[in-house]
Formats: C-alpha cells, sequence, structure tokens
C-alpha cells in the first residue's frame, strides 16, 4: 500500500508545465514520421509485411500513430491559452499511447515476437486517458 501512496503523490507533485511550442514540435515530428513510416510500409516493406500477414496491423499503427500527432497539435494549440495541467497530462498520455500502442505494433509487425502484443491494450489505455485528460482540461475551473 506504500508504493500506492508513493505514485499518488509523484502524480500530485507540482512540475513545470509543458509549452505550447514543445508540444506543437513534438506532434509535428511524429506526424511525419507515421508518415514517413506509412511510406516505408507501404513501398518497402509490403512484400514482408504480407508475408507475416500483419499489413492490416502495420496500417494500424500508422493510422493511430497518425490520429494522435494530430491530438498532439490540438493540445499544443490549446495550451497556448489554458494552462489547465490537464492538458500537460493529455500529451504524455498521448505520446506514452505512439510508443506503446503503434510502436509495439510496428515490432509485431515486422518480427513474430507476439509477446509485445500484450503491450498494446496498455497503450490504448494511455490514448482513452488522454482523451479524457483533454475533455477534463476543457471542463475543469482547476488549473
Amino acid at each position: 500500500m506504500n508504493l500506492f501512496y508513493k505514485f499518488v503523490a509523484l502524480i500530485n507533485a507540482k512540475r513545470p508545465r509543458m509549452e505550447s511550442g514543445k508540444v506543437i514540435k513534438i506532434g509535428a515530428l511524429s506526424g511525419a514520421l507515421s508518415v514517413m513510416i506509412g511510406a516505408f510500409g507501404a513501398h518497402g516493406l509490403e512484400a514482408l509485411l504480407i508475408e507475416n500477414g500483419r499489413l492490416n496491423t502495420f496500417e494500424t499503427a500508422v493510422k493511430y500513430q497518425f490520429y494522435h500527432s494530430l491530438a498532439l497539435l490540438l493540445v499544443g494549440l490549446l495550451m497556448q491559452n489554458n494552462l489547465s495541467k490537464y492538458l500537460t497530462w493529455a500529451t504524455n498520455l498521448f505520446v506514452l499511447g505512439i510508443l506503446m500502442f503503434s510502436g509495439s505494433l510496428y515490432v509485431l509487425s515486422l518480427s513474430h515476437f507476439t509477446l509485445l502484443g500484450a503491450i498494446t491494450p496498455i497503450g490504448g489505455l494511455f490514448f482513452i486517458f488522454g482523451w479524457l485528460a483533454l475533455y477534463k482540461s476543457m471542463s475543469s475551473r482547476e488549473k
């Protein structure tokens, strides 16, 4: 139980909020990367992905990375006029979601390392919690 209280204290600790420009840069780089990965998958890796039976899995990873790159751009723009801590939470959760959800699907698509399939839903939960944090940032008076 002591570990739980340490985790709660860590979550509630005062941390500097992210700058909107940094979040926009992260979103832009992630978006560019998703386009590059998608193009490479369509042209350079298509035979391997078909052989592995993972073409749809790879496409899902690219789509979700791109969707959440756009979400990061939105969060960065909202941060310019909204100082809610929940926007920082949304940023962190979207980035973790991209790394865990899309990242695990990329590795799964290119290899037969199926243990990473267990990580993918955790990344999906990060995406969901990121959207909920974004909602909370617009509905909360707490900054």
